[in-house]
């Protein structure tokens, strides 16, 4: 989640109405001439659209005891790309909340240099790069591409061709036949990458730092 910046600016201070809302079939958004000036009232975040939202966090933002859920909803709804900063802004004006913020949404992206609108599409060259990070989630891929095949190939798929890779109900070896218990958990070479990611993001060195700034 990142505060005040150059393209949080062009968003905010546009009004756009979205049809969409009020209407049963989804159409293009309208352009008001006006222009807003930023809030006072709260400071504006933005961040990645895929995020993880505590219970407690969700009751919050429905039922709003502050009014704080419920201003920032008006606020957003002539905001464009709201998904990107609605969540974000919530929390991060929030004393409760905002010291709970993991600033990665598990995913892993590749930017061009500079960045343009859409990140890089993903192919055999990111591969080893992006199995490496640990993320669980990945974006974006070209249809067909060949990386996707390497993926099944590689990370999904057991021996024998398996749909997915057998787990700690495993008895025996791969094709599984008997098999255990179906609670059982085996940790796989996929789920330490993550457990690492897990461990950085949760480090002094990284958590505390990046929370909402």
């Amino acid at each position: 989640m990142h505060p005040y910046s150059p393209t949080l600016f062009q968003r905010a201070r546009p009004i756009i109405l979205d049809p969409g809302i009020y209407h049963a079939k989804k159409s293009g958004v309208f352009w008001a001439k006006e222009k807003r000036s930023m809030p006072a009232a709260f400071k504006l975040f933005m961040g990645s659209e895929w995020v993880m939202l505590t219970r407690s966090f969700v009751e919050f933002c429905i039922w709003g005891w502050d009014n704080l859920p419920r201003t920032l909803l008006m606020y957003y709804t002539n905001f464009l790309s709201s998904p990107e900063g609605y969540f974000h802004t919530v929390v991060c004006n929030h004393k409760d909340y905002q010291n709970t913020t993991v600033n990665h949404d598990l995913h892993y992206i590749k930017w061009d240099n500079p960045p343009k609108m859409n990140p890089m599409n993903l192919t055999v060259e990111h591969f080893e790069e992006m199995v490496q990070s640990g993320a669980p989630f990945a974006r974006t891929f070209a249809v067909g591409d060949s990386v996707l095949d390497k993926i099944d190939k590689e990370l999904l798929r057991g021996s024998n061709n398996r749909l997915i890779s057998a787990g700690g109900w495993c008895v025996g070896k791969d094709p599984c036949i008997p098999t255990g218990s179906s609670d059982a958990v085996k940790p796989s070479a996929g789920s330490r990458r993550l457990e690492k990611l897990v461990l950085k993001l949760l480090g002094s060195e990284y958590f505390r730092l990046s929370q909402c700034k």
